[in-house]
């Protein structure tokens, strides 16, 4: 015997005489029941409530957050003015030194006499007198 037809000639040939017998089993399919429409609508509504609901916290929230970053820049604000005012109340107390206008006043040519009055010189030699009691 020649090797002609591969390696399906050397196995042993099948039986076609064994007959195939298909089981036919019955399973019962249990279809589920949709939901009915109201209570649809109920899982609905409580879905909208609850987005509703954390919608509202979380814009308080960001109100809150809000508030507080103004607080901080307000804060901020005052004690900026804070040092300011105290820069110009020292500044205040060196300007109204008595002894600092009396010589400005000097230098500008102002005498005071008590009995007289205050005078100014006016140009070279003419004195005039500005305030008198």
């Amino acid at each position: 015997m020649a090797y002609i037809n591969g390696n399906l000639a050397l196995q042993p040939k099948r039986k076609q005489e064994q007959d195939y017998r298909i089981r036919e089993t019955k399973r019962k399919v249990v279809k589920r029941k949709s939901l009915p429409v109201q209570e649809k609508l109920l899982y609905l509504f409580t879905v909208l409530v609850c987005v509703v609901v954390a919608s509202v916290i979380i814009f308080r929230y960001a109100q809150i957050y809000d508030m507080n970053l103004q607080i901080r820049q307000l804060t901020n604000e005052q004690q900026t003015m804070n040092v300011e005012m105290a820069e110009l109340k020292r500044q205040v107390e060196m300007l109204s030194d008595p002894e600092r206008i009396r010589k400005m006043a000097e230098t500008q040519g102002m005498t005071s006499s008590l009995d007289k009055g205050i005078t100014v010189k006016k140009g070279d030699s003419d004195r005039q007198t500005v305030m008198s009691e």
